[in-house]
């Protein structure tokens, strides 16, 4: 009988065969994390780090290539704090002020009567960083931005409490949410996100804004706009990636299903 113990580095068989696994698992780490990376056509690599690093799928440099920018100004807007504290009576009071210029589009009261968004309601980040967008170019609108091009820091703010210190619309309840599957629980074999993922009812997320109550008409507009590409103000292209993944009919019941709600 045989008392060799199996592992053991006397045993030749164990020796063996673990040798033979370590060097199958160099020639496939050579193989997937230099080699191959090294033989894409259409990514220059420059040394053996970003190799590796591109194959991990980690961030990497690639020197005397500049860092490609988009062609459009993107919003540079980021949510803080001080944009959701609570705001005293004359910051809105001052804000429906400075509304009076707003009146013939959004309505004297935030509700709007030509197809462009209710303000009333609206939550006051959304709005700010709107008009912020506006006045920088990253979304661009030809009435928006001559209006908002004198406005200060404070004058954004305050216009934004103003509006979010008005009363929302009543709904008309004709569209239930359980009749638009897009709403409640997207399309994820297109990897579209519900809507109320970042639109909720009861919460929602920083700097999306409510559309409960919006016009169909303006809400399609923009839909299409961000699918197209002629709207790019979302910071991560979250919307441009879900727009661009709806179809017509969800559109449509998308925007019939908010007009609808309060």
């Amino acid at each position: 009988m045989n008392d060799q113990r199996m592992i053991s580095l006397r045993n030749p068989w164990f020796t063996a065969s673990v040798s033979i696994v370590v060097l199958l698992a160099l020639a496939s780490a050579l193989v997937g994390f230099i080699w191959l990376p090294l033989l894409e056509g259409n990514v220059r690599l420059y040394g053996l780090w970003n190799a590796i690093c591109s194959a991990a799928g980690l961030v990497r440099s690639s020197a005397g290539e500049p860092v490609a920018e988009p062609a459009y100004s993107t919003t540079q807007v980021a949510v803080t704090s001080r944009m959701l504290h609570d705001v005293g009576t004359e910051a809105i009071g001052h804000g429906a002020t400075l509304a009076l210029r707003c009146t013939m589009c959004h309505g004297a009261r935030g509700v709007s009567e030509a197809n462009t968004p209710n303000l009333s309601g609206q939550y006051a980040v959304s709005i700010y960083k709107e008009l912020q967008d506006f006045k920088s170019g990253a979304r661009t609108s030809a009435v928006m931005a001559p209006l908002v091009a004198n406005l200060t820091d404070e004058d954004m703010r305050d216009l934004a409490a103003y509006y979010a210190d008005l009363p929302r619309l009543p709904s008309n309840g004709s569209v239930s949410r359980s009749e638009i599957p897009i709403v409640v629980s997207g399309a994820p074999m297109r990897n579209v996100a519900p809507c109320g993922a970042c639109h909720g009812e009861l919460t929602n997320k920083a700097g999306s804004p409510w559309l409960e109550g919006q016009p169909s008409v303006y809400l399609k507009a923009q839909l299409l706009a961000f699918a197209s590409g002629a709207r790019h103000n979302d910071i991560s292209e979250q919307m441009r990636n879900v727009a661009r993944q709806m179809t017509p009919t969800e559109i449509d019941a998308a925007v019939r299903y908010y007009e609808s709600q309060p």
